[in-house]
């Protein structure tokens, strides 16, 4: 079966949530238009000379119908698509984190409602939903490179990851994954699937949607080479420990991320202005504290006595500067 109409039939499944899906079968449209005008140009200029300057895998000029139409609606498609994950994502986390009178609630309400079932569901609907929309666009930018010989969609592909709209790139998924896996192991009736793997030592998340398509998630904090602890994903999507991302910006822990400057920039791709947007991972928190319990309780204790230091010093600053000492 095509992509093209397994992405159909997979969204129409989908109705009744109403998700924004790209139009796959729209801009397939779209190339298709352009393909003979696309043919005919490389076919004219050829046969007016014989030596083209231009390389063979280089489009020499934009298709006018494509850029026109194809890449802004694929931009708006993609946009309102990792907009509804991202939001559908907090929604249900935040009900499964709820804490106090909130969380006794939100048991009550499915206990009696019957909602925890399809709690695990949605879960699993939006890893789901989230990875084939990725497939769907990689396929498509494809497409259109093989039929402009060009590398314009590889191109268009860098400008959505440098404007945080790679699906893959966001945090929530790395914190629904977890969610999966917490589920899992406390509940008889979670699914099967996503898993926390450890190579040498080192974990990574994997979740697998069919045999060709694979995310391999690391969770080694580039800054101090060990596991995350106290995890939190820039917005850039690289995830650091709390205490190295706070490092990395120059601020104190009492300070927070919020309070770094928008010229601090990511270790990794060196993005400027990702520390504001930055997200605390509690899923994978948890998922991590259950499965090294002994590395976990060692990295607490150490932090704990830096994070008084860091405390004591910033209290001790601002009761001076109040003082005029």
């Amino acid at each position: 079966m095509k992509f093209c109409k397994k992405y159909e039939e997979y969204m129409q499944t989908q109705d009744e949530k109403k998700l924004p899906a790209v139009g796959f079968k729209n801009l397939k449209k779209i190339l298709k238009r352009c393909r003979t005008g696309t043919i005919v140009s490389h076919r004219s200029q050829s046969s007016s000379s014989s030596s083209s300057s231009s390389s063979p895998d280089i489009c020499p000029h934009h298709c006018p119908v494509c850029d026109g139409t194809f890449f802004p609606s694929l931009m708006k498609e993609m946009s309102a698509v990792v907009g509804c994950f991202n939001k559908r994502a907090q929604k249900l986390l935040d009900v499964h984190l709820a804490t106090g009178f909130r969380k006794y609630y939100v048991w009550c309400r499915g206990k009696f409602q019957g909602n925890h079932g399809a709690l695990i569901q949605e879960g699993k609907d939006l890893v789901a939903y989230a990875i084939i929309n990725a497939i769907a666009l990689r396929k498509i930018l494809k497409k259109y490179d093989k039929i402009h010989y060009s590398k314009h969609g590889q191109a268009f592909r860098s400008q959505v990851q440098s404007m945080h709209m790679e699906i893959l790139q966001s945090p929530w998924l790395c914190e629904l994954i977890a969610f999966h896996i917490n589920l899992r192991e406390t509940s008889r009736k979670a699914f099967e699937g996503p898993s926390l793997v450890f190579n040498d030592g080192k974990p990574s998340l994997s979740c697998e949607l069919s045999d060709t398509f694979k995310i391999e998630i690391d969770l080694t904090c580039s800054i101090c080479l060990d596991t995350v602890f106290d995890s939190v994903s820039l917005t850039c999507g690289h995830i650091f420990c709390y205490m190295c991302a706070c490092k990395s910006g120059s601020v104190t822990i009492v300070d927070g991320l919020q309070a770094a400057k928008s010229t601090a920039k990511c270790p990794l791709c060196r993005e400027a202005g990702v520390y504001e947007g930055a997200l605390h991972l509690d899923e994978l928190n948890i998922l991590l504290s259950r499965s090294c319990p002994e590395y976990w309780e060692e990295r607490l204790q150490n932090e704990r006595v830096e994070r008084i230091r860091q405390a004591k010093q910033h209290w001790e600053s601002q009761s001076r500067a109040f003082l005029g000492i």
